[in-house]
């Protein structure tokens, strides 16, 4: 047995005791039996590498108690900024609803004004161009007519309306015609007894003659001579226009009057109402556009 134990003692190696097991510290064990429960081994530096560790990486107490202080302000400062930030907030929300309504009100006034609705117009007055001699005569011819017109209607509005002598007394069965002529236009006219009823193709005056000129033309003789309420009138007329045939009747007119008192021509003649007017359109001539105007003359 003494042998046995000496040979254990003698074949074990240096650092271990006598039971072979390592004389340093039990590091081995635990990692061996910790990997042997399947846990990850933890690696530990060795004693002479804990110089080489930055100084950076080992925080002291005095830098943890800087940290929570700076923490601790910034908390503090975050706190109070949000609550003018949730002020804030709340405000804009008032700010942003009342600013739509203070600008709708100059849109909607820019849209009632119209653009340009104060300024005043500019006439601009057109370039007369010059007449031509045909446009020239037509114009005064125009002009000489409504003069003539005119001095005729200021003439019956003056002078009174008969000549002053009472109107002939006809019988209930005289009738008495004569013709008027106007241009192209002829009249037949009738006059008998009556309250001054005067037609026209057996139509009323006013409505074959609608004009008031016309009307007025019609009426000058009996009016001047005061036969306008004592006789009726039927007259006939054909051709031409209105204007001629307007001339046509008071024409006829005056002619029966004449033969209803004869002393009742020198006043009609006076005023023209027995003058036939030869005044009509001239012919056309041949090879002429019209009575006068020429065709174009062209050199090539």
């Amino acid at each position: 047995m003494i042998d046995d134990e000496t040979q254990k003692d003698e074949a074990a190696p240096e650092g271990q005791d006598e039971g072979g097991q390592p004389a340093g510290p039990v590091a081995g064990e635990d990692s061996s039996s910790s990997q042997a429960a399947g846990e990850e081994p933890t690696p530990t530096p060795p004693a002479g590498d804990a110089s080489d560790v930055p100084q950076d990486e080992t925080p002291s107490a005095e830098g943890d108690a800087v940290e929570e202080s700076v923490e601790g302000e910034a908390s503090e400062s975050e706190g109070e900024s949000a609550e003018p930030a949730a002020e804030e907030k709340a405000e804009e929300p008032e700010a942003e609803e009342a600013k739509p309504v203070a600008e709708k009100k100059p849109e909607e006034k820019k849209k009632d004004v119209i653009p340009g609705a104060d300024l005043e117009p500019i006439a601009v007055e057109p370039e007369e161009r010059p007449l031509s001699a045909e446009e020239q005569a037509r114009l005064e011819a125009e002009e000489e007519e409504r003069a003539k017109r005119e001095a005729e209607l200021a003439a019956a509005e003056k002078e009174p309306k008969h000549s002053g002598r009472a109107p002939a007394k006809i019988e209930g069965d005289a009738r008495f015609l004569a013709t008027g002529k106007r241009k192209t236009s002829i009249a037949r006219v009738t006059l008998s007894p009556g309250s001054g009823k005067i037609e026209v193709n057996n139509r009323a005056l006013e409505e074959f003659f609608p004009r008031p000129l016309h009307q007025t033309t019609v009426r000058l003789p009996l009016v001047t001579t005061g036969y306008e309420g004592n006789v009726d009138v039927r007259v006939r007329v054909h051709g031409g226009g209105i204007s001629g045939q307007a001339g046509a009747v008071r024409h006829g007119i005056a002619r029966a009057l004449t033969e209803v008192d004869p002393e009742l021509r020198g006043d009609l003649k006076r005023r023209g109402f027995l003058t036939r007017d030869a005044r009509a359109k001239e012919r056309k001539k041949a090879g002429l556009k019209k009575a006068r105007k020429r065709p174009q003359f062209s050199k090539r």
